[in-house]
């Protein structure tokens, strides 16, 4: 009798444990006819039965509905994300359980490297399946000019493989786009992490973190720490050289950016760029001719080089200023002396910043600050019939009143 209560108990349980896996059968039989929510149901019953809630295989084949599920999904809002939220989940269960062994058995096909553009049915549906579907996504919503549902996709991608560049990539310029510089710079810092990322393209991380760095977070400090570091690997990056140089500048450090400036100049002497920042620094340390022949230089390189044609100007109305200014110091006899002599110096000065500063408001001929030192120029120089030219310019633009802002 107890043999016969045995062998029943037995046939039960056996019956149990077959019923159990006809469900996981029936669950796989759904995923690969696409019946999704039938093979949803039936795995999931298969996770909440002891029988078969132990085996990784069980959740393996939950994680790849779900990851179908995830790619049926074409509306691509916040819910289908969550259902992608979901088969990481799982996938990620299936590997613990599998003992995060990526080289054998479950472990290894969680991981199955997933092959694009293949027929459905030979596609592995293993988490980079779901890694390459949240990228088709993005590009999907990126194109819709979704840009916020484009960036979550994209992120998305970087939560499954941290080392996806591309997506990397892609979610830092959709986020650099938004405004949203924190996601922004979490995306470029992994890029600068990875060791095998090329030096090409890690110059493109350094061209978008920098200027978040600076215009953004106000930390030119930062900014010029991580330009060092670019420059180790990048030395003969032109773009960056200028980068650091305006950096210096900003952080008055003086020394160090003519250095950066003069070897810049020695690999590239005709740099308009570099030659304006250069009289700067000359002008700042009281070397007025040496940055008046920078200056002046860039503009014979570049006779449309706005900066170039307004410092030269500048400059030349400011030594002309302070010749003027300089007779107040005199004493009248002096002064009755001099006068003539200093006021014609410093009207060839006025007569030279003339020549570049219609050239610059020739090239922005809507710079109204521009119109009005000509305006006050010409007058000195009783250039009548240009003082009407220009103030008829002014009122034009001003109105008729624009002396009196």
């Amino acid at each position: 009798m107890k043999k016969l209560i045995l062998s029943i108990a037995l046939v039960g349980a056996s019956s149990l444990a077959f019923g159990q896996k006809k469900v996981v059968r029936e669950a796989e039989k759904g995923f690969k006819s696409g019946d999704l929510q039938a093979a949803l149901t039936a795995i999931d019953a298969a996770t909440a039965n002891p029988e078969t809630s132990g085996d990784p295989a069980t959740f393996l084949l939950k994680a790849q509905i779900e990851t179908k599920i995830f790619g049926s999904d074409s509306s691509n809002t916040m819910e289908t994300l969550e259902k992608g939220n979901a088969a990481l989940a799982t996938f990620l269960k299936a590997f613990e359980m599998a003992g995060s062994d990526k080289n054998a058995g479950v472990g290894k096909e969680v991981y199955e490297e997933d092959l694009m553009g293949v027929p459905d049915n030979l596609r592995p549906y293993s988490v980079i399946t779901l890694k390459n579907t949240s990228y088709d996504k993005a590009l999907e919503r990126y194109q819709a000019e979704d840009l916020e549902l484009a960036y979550e996709f994209f992120n998305f991608s970087t939560e499954i493989d941290n080392a996806d560049t591309l997506s990397h990539y892609n979610a830092a310029y959709v986020a650099n786009d938004l405004g949203e510089y924190e996601n922004a710079k979490k995306h470029l810092y992994a890029l600068l992490d990875i060791e095998n990322y090329g030096a090409d393209n890690k110059a493109n991380v350094y061209y978008m973190l920098i200027p978040i760095l600076t215009n953004e977070d106000k930390n030119s400090e930062g900014a010029y720490e991580l330009v060092k570091k670019a420059r180790e690997i990048l030395p003969e990056d032109k773009f960056l050289a200028e980068i650091e140089i305006n950096l210096l500048l900003q952080l008055d450090k003086m020394d160090e950016a003519m250095s950066q400036i003069n070897t810049a100049l020695a690999n590239d002497p005709n740099n308009t760029g570099l030659l304006l920042r250069a009289g700067y620094l000359k002008e700042k340390a009281g070397d007025i001719e040496g940055a008046l022949a920078d200056y002046q230089k860039s503009v014979s390189i570049d006779p449309n080089f706005f900066e170039g044609n307004y410092y030269t100007g500048a400059l030349l109305l400011e030594q002309a200023t302070e010749m003027l200014n300089g007779l107040n110091s005199l004493s009248d006899a002096e002064w009755e002396k001099q006068s003539p002599i200093v006021g014609a110096k410093a009207d060839e000065n006025y007569k030279k910043a003339v020549v570049y500063f219609n050239k610059a408001t020739e090239i922005r001929p809507d710079n109204t600050d521009i119109l009005i030192i000509l305006y006050q120029i010409n007058t000195r120089l009783k250039n009548n019939a240009e003082v009407e030219a220009i103030n008829k310019k002014l009122v034009e633009k001003l109105g008729p009143n624009w002396m009196d802002n």
